[in-house]
């Protein structure tokens, strides 16, 4: 999935049905990474941990809980 905004910047979301994340969960993102260069904001795998990690440049894990977390 990904979302494109008006510059054509794009945030590309992968979801892990899974509570640990490994690098190879980022294959897909990097390879769109790859592609759209620094049209890519961001690439997040959203999975059902507890941690925001980083994998690397503008690819994060993110627990999908952060979806109905107001800060």
């Amino acid at each position: 999935m990904g979302v494109v905004n008006r510059q054509r910047q794009v945030v590309a979301i992968e979801v892990k049905a899974a509570s640990t994340v490994r690098s190879d969960d980022f294959t897909g993102l990097r390879k769109i990474a790859g592609r759209l260069g620094d049209d890519l904001i961001a690439g997040i795998v959203l999975y059902t941990g507890t941690s925001t990690l980083p994998f690397g440049d503008r690819m994060r894990a993110v627990p999908v809980s952060a979806l109905w977390e107001v800060s």
